[in-house]
Parts: structure tokens; sequence; C-alpha cells
């Protein structure tokens, strides 16, 4: 594109917010992040987002501008043009889309139009719909050490279940962690009120409207039962920002709860912002334990770290938790794909990730899928697989991101699937399906999207490494935080809720 002149001010960049912020705390940033065009001779991709209420300006993915229109802002600048004579001018009115260069050959590729409804909606890419609902799983559960106002300051206090899972001991119970700190039992025996199994929130950064810490992950060990070992990751409390992988053993004279003084620290990660803290963990049908992060925060990937082996950030790590080696709590499995690469991270899996929510391995074929966060236009469902590289920040799924140059060995691997953001704006991963009681949802790969609501089912086929089916499943009215399974392998959700009894959803046939 050109570079100067009166259409270059639709999409000339100005230094955003977070990098001004950025560098009056003293951080490194990276330029190139400011200026997305790319240069001469490259394919440049200029997206207008036009609605009826907001317009967004984006060039090769990174956002320059967003104007709400009447806004003091909006109408500030068109009062400024030298259009502005115009009665019609900045008005949400019908018009044309002009495309042009002045005094050059200029080419335009791939323009495609879409026409929305008057309403705004834009349809689902899917095959159909699935004839199942979300039900509260606990209708009357209450929660042991949480209530929905504080007291002292008469404030709402949400309840935000970021994990549930089992423990695989036989037991039946299912585990819950809230964002604030605290891992909750439920038996589904006789599911009126949890028990607290450990409570961290004098440990635990306190969850913000602002940032994504946390209580965030929660795994046991494949040998639990024996042992009594599980492990969790959260948001360290205090500064600097750091999120830890511990351990803890459960009581020995109490099944039903843990030993809040048997923490060992497995492992410690700067985290430079409050966002893309990544969070999720998982053992692996290797014994392996999987933790999925981000790439540090803040927005366009200001320090480069999606393509860095240099840094564990924006990566899937693989370790070994039962042995340790070079003076750390655990070890690197010899066959991890980085460890023989100079400087690199031996710790790292998968790389170019921006942030995953979630992980989750296919009991069946043990497949690993990852949800990763998009920023501004595409979210991802990626198959995850040894040395990978998932394309952030010199892609946005399968799309050109930035102008920075694609040094990285492995060239980027696509994602399975994507939805742009007018379907959805932050997608949370999901579980493959491998229950009983749906057999509508067999193999398929369940995830919702935690703006918008939106549940929606796929079925990948291995062999052609495509999603052959895209279902829609009932949307639910609050954001989804999760997905986990009990021990028969049944699918439930979590959302955010102020009522105990709607914190945890599961499916049934409408």
């Amino acid at each position: 594109p050109q570079k100067a002149g009166w259409l270059y001010q639709l999409y000339k960049p100005a230094t955003p917010k977070w990098m001004i912020e950025a560098e009056k705390a003293g951080k490194k940033v990276t330029p190139a992040v400011v200026d997305a065009t790319r240069p001469a001779g490259d394919w440049n991709h200029l997206f207008l987002r036009v609605g009826p209420d907001r317009s967004q300006v984006i060039m090769n993915g990174v956002k320059y501008f967003q104007f709400d229109k009447g806004s003091a802002d909006w109408n500030k600048r068109v009062a400024a043009s030298k259009f502005s004579k115009y009665p019609s001018f900045g008005k949400p009115t019908k018009g044309h889309i002009c495309l042009q260069d002045h005094n050059d050959l200029v080419s335009f590729r791939n323009i495609k139009i879409r026409e929305i409804p008057a309403d705004g909606s834009v349809q689902d890419p899917s095959d159909g719909e699935l004839a199942l609902k979300g039900v509260p799983a606990f209708p009357n559960l209450e929660w042991e050490g949480w209530e929905p106002v504080n007291e002292e300051t008469g404030k709402v206090v949400p309840l935000r279940p970021m994990a549930i899972t089992h423990a695989n001991d036989g037991s039946g119970r299912i585990f819950v962690t809230t964002q604030r700190g605290m891992i909750q039992i439920i038996d589904k025996k006789s599911p009126e009120k949890t028990k607290l199994f450990l409570d961290l929130r004098d440990k635990v950064a306190p969850w913000k409207k602002n940032n994504e810490e946390g209580l965030l992950g929660l795994a046991f060990h494949p040998d639990y039962k024996q042992n009594g070992q599980f492990f969790v990751y959260y948001s360290a409390e205090g500064t600097p920002r750091k999120s830890k992988v511990s351990r803890f053993t459960v009581s020995k004279d109490d099944p039903n709860k843990a030993d809040p003084n048997s923490e060992t620290t497995i492992m410690e990660i700067d985290q430079p912002y409050g966002n893309h803290n990544g969070g999720c963990i998982v053992f692996g049908p290797d014994g392996y334990l999987y933790i999925g992060l981000g790439d540090g925060g803040s927005g366009n990937d200001p320090l480069g770290n999606g393509q860095n082996l240099e840094t564990l950030l924006g990566s899937i790590l693989r370790i070994d938790v039962d042995k340790k080696s070079d003076g750390k709590n655990y070890a690197i499995p010899a066959d991890n794909p980085f460890v023989d690469r100079a400087n690199a991270k031996p710790e790292i899996y998968a790389y170019g990730l921006r942030n995953v929510w979630r992980l989750s391995f296919d009991p069946k074929t043990k497949t690993l899928y990852a949800g990763d966060v998009g920023q501004d236009l595409w979210e991802e469902v990626n198959i995850i697989k040894k040395g990978g590289n998932y394309g952030w920040s010199v892609r946005e799924g399968t799309h050109n991101f930035g102008n920075r140059p694609e040094t990285a060995k492995e060239k980027p691997i696509a994602p399975i699937w994507e939805y742009d953001h007018g379907v959805g704006r932050s997608i949370t991963g999901g579980i493959v399906y491998r229950g009983q009681r749906l057999p509508e949802l067999d193999g398929l790969y369940v995830y919702a999207d935690y703006v918008s609501g939106k549940i929606w089912a796929l079925e990948y086929d291995a062999e052609s490494d495509e999603v052959v089916k895209k279902l829609r499943l009932d949307a639910s009215t609050v954001p989804v935080m999760s997905f986990g399974t009990d021990e028969d392998g049944e699918l439930y959700y979590t959302v955010q809720t102020v009522k105990g009894g709607e914190g945890i959803f599961r499916f049934e046939k409408k």
C-alpha cells in the first residue's frame, strides 16, 4: 500500500496504548508490531470491519483503529475531516467501498464482500445442529467457602470454575478449581454441597476483570490412587508476576482433604503481563505432564515470544515430574524435540501459540487437541504434534500476521479449524467425547466460545487431517470457562455464575 497521502490516513498506524504503557514500565518492545505494512512486492491484507455501531481497521492482522460510531472520538475525527461539509459523511448509511491507488499499477486479489443480516449477526459455519441442550448438572449445589455477595463490601463475587476433572481413583468424585484459588470436591452420590479439598487463596493472585490470572489448572498424577500426588498451575501472589506449577499430596487421614503444607514447586515461569497466562495442565498417555502457556500477554506479542525457542512462553511444555535433573524438580524427556538445539528451551514440545485455552487428549486415539485464543480476527483448534510450530506471531490462524519475517526452521502448521470474530472472539478448547450417555457425540471434539457462549462439535478425520463435520450445540448465555469429564468419560462444562447450582452444566437430549 501507499505510505503517503490522504488514503494512508485510513491505515496509518499509531502507537497503541499497550505499547506506551510497556515503554513507560521499562519493558522491551518490538518496534515491528507498530507498522504492520509489508514491504513492496508482498501482499498486504487490509481488513475493514464495518458494523452498525463499530468499525475496525486491521492491517495484516494487527488492529490499528477501532471506532465506536457516535462516540466523542468518532465525532471529533469526522468534524476534523475535509469531507465533514457533506451531510452524509461519517454517518452509518449505505454507500460504496472504493479500492484505489494513485499513479501506480495496483492489483487486488481475494476481495470478499459478505452481506450480513440487518441485526448484524453472522451465520455459524456448521453442517447442522445436534438435538442436545445444556442443563445444570448439580442444580442444588452449594459451594463451601464461597458466597455470591461479600458481606463486608456488598459487592457481587462471581463463581468462576476454571477446571473440572477427576482423580481416576475409583471414587467417582469430581474435582473443580475456582479461579480465586479453591479446589472443590463434588460427590455425585450426594451433590448438595461441595467439600473444600484445598484452599490456595492466600497464594494465588486475585482475579480481576482486566487480567487472566488465578488458579488455572489441575491435573492428577496417573498413579494418584497409589501416591496421592496432584499438580496445580496458578498465578503467584506478589511481584514480579510469576506462574507456578506445584505438586501437592492428599492428606494421610482424609481422602477429601489435601495437605496444604505439602507443596513442592516444580516450575516457576516469569510472566511480563497479566494476560495470556495459559494454565491448562494435563498428563499425557506417556505419563509426562503437558503445560499450555501463552505468549506473555499484552497485544501483538510485543516481546516476540511466539517464535522464540529461547523462552518457555508461547509454547506447550512436556516434562517428567517423576524425576529430577540439573537441580530442578523435574526432568526433560529424552525425546523432547528441541533437546539438542542450541539455546532452545528443552522443555518445549510445540510452539508458536498465543494463549492455549485448553488442552486435552482424545482418550481413544491419544491425539492432543488445543484451543488457541486469537487476537482480533481468528480463533483456532489445533492438533498438537511434537516439534510443531503453530505460527504465532507471524500468523494468526492460516493468515499472515504483522510483518515479521518467518525465520523458524519449522514451517507453521495450520489449525484444523478456525472461525472469525464475527462468530466468536475467544475460544474455549474442549474435549473429545468418549462417554456412553450421548452416543451422538461419540468421537466429536466439543468446544465453545467464551465471549459468544456458542458451543460446537467437530469431527476430525486423522487420515485426511481434515474436519469432516461441524455441528452446533445449545448455546450458553454466559461465558463457558472450561470443559472436563468424570471417570465415566461423561462431559461437563463450567460457566461464570452467581448461583451455585448453575456453575456446572451437562448435555441432555432435547
